[in-house]
């Protein structure tokens, strides 16, 4: 199933952000609805509860059109910036933001995670503070030097990371310089948190194809030493839904929590 890696311009032309959401997240249809969106938002829930994780600021970087990321980190931040590369995201988690009625429904995610934190009945309240968090969305680009450019960005306690770099990183070097930039992007000791897919080399949206950097457990712990984090947890779990294996080829899933060293 491998693709050549796709260009940004492709990206830009051919990534439907609405496909995206009802391909992904609706319920009972979604590729990532079950199994990820579990494996996604209880490492978040203890990431910013046991694990003690928190702070001013939290940079969220590749949002995308999503939400579910965010649920967990509103109530421990008291400023979020969310970021995509694509105005078609944005747009989408604008009118999310914004209760456009022709917004995408997250609330069967939104429950679930209040379901995590032991109050499945506060849906609307936790949207409504998630949406009171967001203080900017912003253009990022992954590849710059800054990825934010021209926006010069204070740095954060906390950088996350979900569904992204594996796009844009064409091999496994320019993985690695993104994490070495990432760096200026948070404080010392400052927090970064990547979830992605492993072994994932072309994923669909709708009819349109896009590919992926194939990543293996062992070579994203070495571009993150080589990065010079200090890698606080690292958990991998197979896939096991199939029913989807033709829309994506992904065959595990990872988190990882690192932090920047207080001294460099």
């Amino acid at each position: 199933m491998a693709a050549p890696h796709i260009s940004q311009q492709d990206y830009i032309n051919n990534f439907n952000a609405r496909d995206y959401l009802q391909t992904s997240y609706t319920p009972g249809k979604g590729i990532l609805f079950a199994e990820w969106i579990k494996f996604a938002t209880r490492n978040l829930h203890e990431t910013f509860t046991t694990g003690g994780v928190r702070g001013d600021t939290l940079l969220d970087f590749g949002t995308g059109a999503s939400i579910y990321h965010l649920l967990s980190a509103c109530e421990v931040f008291d400023k979020i910036i969310v970021s995509d590369f694509l105005e078609q995201n944005r747009a989408e988690f604008q009118k999310w933001l914004n209760k456009d009625p022709d917004a995408f429904d997250w609330t069967p995610i939104i429950k679930g995670v209040c379901e995590l934190e032991g109050n499945r009945e506060d849906s609307e309240k936790k949207a409504e503070k998630l949406r009171s968090k967001v203080k900017q969305v912003l253009k990022c680009d992954a590849l710059k030097r800054n990825p934010y450019d021209p926006v010069i960005v204070p740095p954060a306690d906390c950088l996350l990371v979900c569904l992204c770099l594996e796009t844009p990183c064409k091999d496994m070097k320019s993985y690695c310089n993104v994490l070495k930039n990432f760096k200026d992007l948070l404080k010392p000791g400052g927090h970064i948190i990547i979830q992605s897919v492993l072994n994932c080399s072309l994923y669909f949206v709708g009819n349109k194809s896009f590919s992926c950097l194939s990543i293996t457990k062992d070579e994203l712990e070495q571009a993150f030493k080589e990065a010079g984090y200090e890698i606080v947890k690292l958990k991998v779990v197979p896939r096991s839904e199939k029913i989807w294996a033709n829309v994506s080829d992904h065959s595990e899933y990872y988190y990882i929590h690192a932090r920047k060293p207080q001294k460099e």
